[in-house]
């Protein structure tokens, strides 16, 4: 389905910027000498490659991307199925009491308060963060394919365990199980997805593993909302046990998509590494791209330890701006309005169809705002988005706190029809915002901003920051929800207007800019920024070329950094 979309929004046929690393434009003597073998220095624009979207790199990068249908699914299923009394009676039968006496509870905003019930929820994040340091291992050294292919398996034992589950135990093992699929997925895709798509369509391909996430949630709301109905109780095996479907077609996928030119080259399959380029740029002009690729390997190679390197003064922009979007991501609140969507209307006043109905809503919502970054990411450009959404997430969060602290108290939840729509529609409003915003640019900034040297581990901490703050969100916000009641959403709302400061001064727009020009074209414009990649470059440059302009090494370079 989304093949034609694709094709239709930008055309079949474009060209590619060059991704010659700044380290080439500052060894006059290396560029010169390679120049006679068809690598050839970049311009201020770039050299151009021709390229088509082939179907091959389509299909790949919606297969890969299934990996956020799997993880979308597991943040809308826990949701749904906490909210099911046949689940809870099972389980968390304190929780189930709570919520058919309403004497047992202090306050309407304290029915789901129950650290067990949070665990459950969040024991698939802290397992990710855990396997994200093992995803990085194999992403590098085995390759994104089999990175996929690793997350798809794991997938498919914590679905198996799930939909079994004879008690606690066994519940919470098969969410780990999932979990650890989370971080060899979150860990390998986006990396698969920004390595095997053109430049200028990079942002819109990336997307589609957001887009995912969000078709996941919408999925385990609808199911959630059919098998509640199911009569017998067993409802919430079925919502658990159809995890399987994206579990096998992520690693039916993993199995047929072809492994990024990159990485083939990175482990020394050069023929591979060419074959694998032809065939995704659907053109045989492929010898320049194919050589900066080789180049950019060589110089990846040199860093030992790409953590340590990780940390030098020249990478820090990437770094920070990494680190404070994942934080900033789960502190918009979102992710504890989709994993407790159903609870959170229920708590409100929704009733047990009317919460799942709403949450279906949302879900959809979800969707069609994450097809809406999909069409404007590489033309209005990544600042823009991030910032009209900043002011549309405060306002809708302000009018919903307003709402619930005038309608909900502790002991009365009567929201009254005009009241729960407009809840709804301020929800959907915060929702779609963080859709075409926040969500996917998340992801996406972190993945396009790191250099090839340090960009595996660049994800890496990437995935273990945004899984680490996700963590804490899930263990909390039912806690929270309960001290803070309506104030929940000031609180984050707070946050939002943090985090639009943040980007107006710090973020930096990357639109149509090459992952490997990052440095010249972005960190040294920035007005912050440029002082990190200026101060460094001058120290590299005094250790590589001497007064005369020759440079350290025997042959006039020098390769140690």
């Amino acid at each position: 389905l989304l093949s034609p979309i694709i094709s239709l929004l930008i055309g079949n046929r474009f060209s590619v910027e060059s991704r010659t690393l700044r380290v080439l434009r500052r060894q006059t003597a290396l560029s010169q000498a390679m120049a006679g073998g068809g690598f050839v220095s970049s311009s201020a624009g770039g050299t151009e490659f021709e390229a088509k979207i082939t179907p091959i790199v389509i299909m790949s990068c919606i297969m890969a991307a299934t990996g956020g249908l799997m993880f979308g699914y597991d943040v809308g299923v826990s949701g749904g199925v906490t909210s099911m009394p046949a689940f809870l009676e099972k389980f968390f039968p304190v929780v189930a009491r709570k919520t058919q006496d309403p004497t047992l509870n202090n306050s309407n905003y304290c029915k789901y308060d129950n650290q067990g019930l949070q665990l459950f929820t969040s024991s698939l994040y802290l397992a990710g963060l855990t396997a994200t340091f093992f995803a990085s291992y194999t992403t590098r050294t085995l390759g994104r394919r089999p990175t996929m292919l690793i997350a798809g398996l794991f997938f498919i034992a914590g679905v198996v365990l799930n939909a079994a589950a004879q008690d606690l135990a066994m519940l919470i093992v098969g969410r780990i199980l999932l979990g650890c699929g989370v971080g060899f997925a979150n860990q390998a895709v986006p990396l698969f997805l920004s390595e095997i798509a053109p430049t200028r369509i990079r942002g819109a391909l990336n997307i589609l593993f957001q887009l995912n996430v969000t078709i996941g949630i919408l999925f385990a709301n609808l199911i959630n909302y059919g098998t509640a109905k199911i009569k017998g109780g067993w409802g919430w095996r079925l919502s658990l046990g159809l995890a399987g479907v994206p579990a096998v077609l992520l690693t039916l996928g993993a199995l047929l998509v072809s492994e990024t030119p990159n990485s083939l080259i990175e482990r020394g399959r050069l023929d591979e590494g060419k074959a694998v380029l032809r065939k995704i740029r659907g053109t045989d002009k492929i010898e320049p791209e194919f050589l900066e690729l080789v180049e950019a390997s060589r110089i990846a190679k040199e860093v030992k330890h790409p953590f340590r390197n990780l940390l030098k003064r020249k990478n820090r922009p990437p770094l920070v701006i990494s680190i404070a979007l994942q934080i900033f991501q789960q502190c918009t609140g979102i992710n504890a309005i989709m994993f407790y969507a159903p609870v959170l209307f229920n708590t409100v006043g929704f009733g047990s169809d009317a919460s799942l109905y709403s949450a279906v809503i949302t879900g959809a919502v979800n969707v069609l705002s994450t097809v809406v970054s999909i069409y404007s990411v590489d033309r209005l450009g990544r600042r823009k988005l991030l910032l009209e959404a900043g002011v549309q997430m405060l306002l809708s969060q302000v009018v919903i706190a307003v709402v619930l602290g005038i309608k909900v108290t502790d002991h009365s939840d009567d929201l009254g029809k005009g009241f729960a729509v407009l809840v709804v529609i301020m929800v959907c409003t915060f929702v779609s915002a963080f859709a075409w915003s926040w969500g996917p640019l998340g992801w996406l900034i972190p993945s396009e901003t790191f250099p090839l040297e340090t960009r595996s581990a660049g994800q890496s901490v990437t995935v273990c920051v945004n899984l680490l703050f996700t963590f804490v969100i899930a263990q909390a916000f039912l806690s929270m929800l309960c001290h803070f009641k309506f104030g929940i959403f000031l609180f984050f709302s707070g946050w939002v207007a943090v985090m639009s400061v943040f980007v107006f001064f710090l973020v930096p727009e990357t639109k149509n800019v090459p992952i490997e020009e990052m440095t010249d074209k972005v960190w040294a414009q920035h007005w912050l920024w440029k002082r990190f990649v200026e101060e460094d470059g001058d120290v590299e440059m005094e250790g590589r070329v001497g007064v005369n302009g020759k440079g350290n090494g025997s042959n006039g370079v020098d390769y140690s950094s």
